[in-house]
């Protein structure tokens, strides 16, 4: 295993600029995943990290050193504390990170089932909550507008636990083109002139369309719901957290896909 003790050094300095660039991760087109869980489910997976940095004190527990004997011995690279909580994302650091190439943008079919639609989604920790209900629940594509956060920043990978690498992520994505065949319903999550969501049947693939924390859809997304769908609330709250939101109608969906309505 390397050892790199300088937090001078090239790939140091390149790990901490992912850690903390949105621009630098694009730049390059990759990701840091923090900590043991992301990595157990990215090799899982079948993502072999680029780059795999362990701390001392990180390749003393048991669960990390079994990982790191899954990981090309070429990859590894051993660094004392102080460089690997400098290269931390987290305040508390792991003790282990990767780096991984992100993949790349889906090249068709577009979503024919259902599918969830983020526009301007900011904050990572709901962006991550909402990627992680929809793995949960067995849905593939999530799409996101341009002014979502960013996918694979290291905040989003975390809230998500792993949900990244069994989704199609269309970041950036042309929703109205997209969607333009869609062969189910359109419903977007509002308040205004809407139906409720349980007396829907939800059987049939749904786009699913979620908007930011405090603008909700925009309107050029909003105009293309076929309908508008509220979550009652009759404790008497005026909205829910966009990531509660989404949680409540797709499990709805899945409750009435399995138990035939």
């Amino acid at each position: 295993m390397k050892l790199i003790t300088s937090r001078d050094n090239p790939a140091i300095k390149h790990l901490h600029a992912l850690a903390t660039s949105a621009r630098d991760r694009r730049r390059a087109g990759e990701a840091l995943l923090d900590g043991a869980h992301l990595l157990e489910v990215a090799l899982a997976r079948g993502f072999a990290p680029l780059q795999v940095v362990v701390s001392d004190s990180g390749k003393a527990q048991p669960e990390i050193a079994s990982l790191l004997q899954r990981c090309a011995p070429d990859a590894l690279i051993e660094v004392p504390e102080r460089v690997f909580a400098h290269i931390s994302p987290v305040d508390s650091p792991s003790g282990v990170l990767a780096r991984i190439a992100v993949p790349a943008m889906p090249e068709g079919p577009l979503p024919v089932d259902t599918c969830v639609v983020l526009d301007g989604v900011q904050d990572p920790g709901n962006l991550g909550t909402i990627l992680r209900t929809a793995a949960a629940v067995g849905v593939g594509d999530v799409l996101l507008t341009p002014g979502c956060a960013q996918a694979w920043s290291p905040r989003v990978l975390r809230a998500a636990m792993g949900a990244h690498f069994g989704l199609r992520l269309w970041e950036g994505c042309d929703v109205a083109a997209a969607l333009a065949g869609f062969p189910g319903a359109i419903l977007a999550a509002d308040l205004r002139d809407a139906v409720e969501l349980y007396d829907l049947d939800l059987r049939a693939p749904v786009a699913w369309l979620f908007g930011s924390e405090g603008q909700g859809l925009s309107g050029a997304v909003a105009a293309l719901a076929t309908r508008r769908v509220r979550i009652p609330m009759p404790g008497g709250m005026e909205s829910l957290n966009v990531g509660v939101a989404a949680g409540v109608c797709l499990f709805e969906q899945l409750r009435q896909r399995r138990s035939g309505r």
